[in-house]
């Protein structure tokens, strides 16, 4: 009994695992920036640095952010939870914005890799 529950686990570990390596979703994405500040990962928030925020990808995920508009995008690192306002996916550095090219709100795809 234990051995087969112990597979269970093992192989519902390696389901997750996998399921957040080939997620998609697609929603609105907000910029915020706190300098200096500590993310939830402990680091000191960078505005000018590659990075965002995702409520349930594990910290160091890098993800594939593609702004539905203008088809730009850009590979963030999550290091940080958020965002927490319903609707929203994602909050982003305002240098990965800028290089999305929006300034605000966008609709976006995300591609966790």
């Amino acid at each position: 009994m234990f051995v087969r529950l112990g597979a269970a686990i093992c192989g519902a570990m390696i389901f997750l695992g996998c399921s957040f390596m080939a997620m998609a979703e697609s929603g609105i994405a907000s910029i915020y920036a706190y300098s200096g500040e500590r993310t939830a990962s402990g680091e000191r928030a960078q505005p000018g640095g590659l990075t965002a925020a995702h409520r349930t990808l594990p910290f160091g995920t890098r993800v594939r952010v593609t702004n539905k508009s203008n088809g730009h995008s850009v590979v963030v690192r999550i290091n940080d939870r958020g965002p927490f306002v319903r609707g929203r996916v994602i909050d982003l550095t305002p240098a990965a914005a800028r290089v999305l090219g929006f300034n605000g709100l966008a609709h976006v795809t995300l591609n966790a890799s």
